[in-house]
């Protein structure tokens, strides 16, 4: 583990680097606060807390929290509400209305769940008290700092989740630096508020990360038995084309062609054990979270979601 750099270390780093007032940044990173709070919640998270991380629920128990009658109903009325910047979205950056509505749907409950922690606080705490992750909090610290000057913002204002997630599509401040936008041309990248920037700062994210524009995202598959743990991989990223996929045991039938990169995806069902196989936008998903069940439980949300609008017109 890498030596904890001190918050002294930490200003003189911005000073040096990006020409920031040291006695400026001093009183500022005094008026941030050390929150015990937010150190409960990553060492400890209480039981409410930890069901909101699914660790180690199988697929059919995770779903349920998010593949649900009123998160498939509050997307449709999401949609209906911002028709026009998704529109607008999915023609400028190629990713399907649906898909931008399940992210902010399964991120925040459509902007009902963004965060009340001060992002100074969070990223303070975790940057300076937090050893197991303090080199990644301590750059999106550095992120936050440079974000709120290019953008005239006070940082001591902003608010997101205890780990410094921000806005709507809780963009950590890194990501906000490079792939927010501000979609409704006013001069400002307001995810936290203005749903037009949010719905194009999401759509651009996916975009950055390669989404495939009329391409599949991951359809089901069967498996020879023999074949499944040959085929498996901890790795999101698609390696081998369907041709190789179906030559090493994958039933597959789809209409895909063969040169496309594909990986098996195991799903714990109620009756068993599900295999699915993801593409490059299944990939994509995963950069978002890097997790099986959260890109499936996108992808399911936005196919009810997308099904349902389509049947209210």
């Amino acid at each position: 583990m890498a030596a904890q750099v001190s918050q002294e270390a930490f200003i003189d780093n911005m000073v040096s680097q990006h020409g920031f007032d040291r006695y400026r940044l001093i009183d500022l990173l005094g008026k941030a606060k050390v929150k015990k709070s937010i150190l409960k919640l990553m060492y400890y998270p209480p039981k409410k807390k930890r069901k909101r991380r699914y660790r180690g629920k199988p697929w059919y128990k995770y779903r349920r929290n998010f593949v649900n009658t009123r998160s498939i109903n509050r997307g449709i009325d999401f949609w209906r509400e911002n028709a026009s910047a998704l529109k607008r979205a999915q023609k400028t950056y190629g990713v399907p209305a649906e898909i931008i509505v399940a992210i902010i749907g399964v991120e925040t409950r459509y902007g009902r769940i963004m965060g009340n922690f001060r992002v100074i606080d969070a990223l303070k705490t975790l940057a300076f008290h937090y050893p197991r992750r303090a080199d990644f909090f301590r750059e999106e610290l550095e992120h936050y700092l440079l974000f709120t000057r290019e953008e005239g913002v006070d940082p001591l204002i902003k608010k997101g989740s205890y780990a410094g997630a921000m806005g709507l599509g809780q963009f950590m401040p890194s990501s906000y630096r490079r792939y927010a936008v501000d979609f409704d041309g006013d001069g400002e990248r307001n995810i936290w508020t203005n749903t037009t920037d949010a719905i194009g700062s999401v759509a651009n994210y996916f975009r950055s990360f390669g989404w495939k524009t009329g391409e599949s995202v991951i359809k089901a598959t069967q498996v020879r038995p023999n074949a499944v743990e040959g085929l498996l991989t901890k790795k999101f990223k698609p390696q081998y084309p369907l041709w190789q996929l179906k030559q090493r045991g994958a039933l597959y039938h789809g209409d895909e062609p063969n040169d496309m990169l594909g990986l098996l995806v195991d799903l714990r069902t109620e009756i068993g054990t599900a295999y699915w196989l993801g593409f490059q936008n299944y990939y994509v998903i995963t950069r978002y979270n890097n997790s099986k069940h959260y890109a499936m439980a996108v992808y399911q949300l936005a196919q009810e979601i997308a099904n349902g609008y389509a049947e209210s017109y």
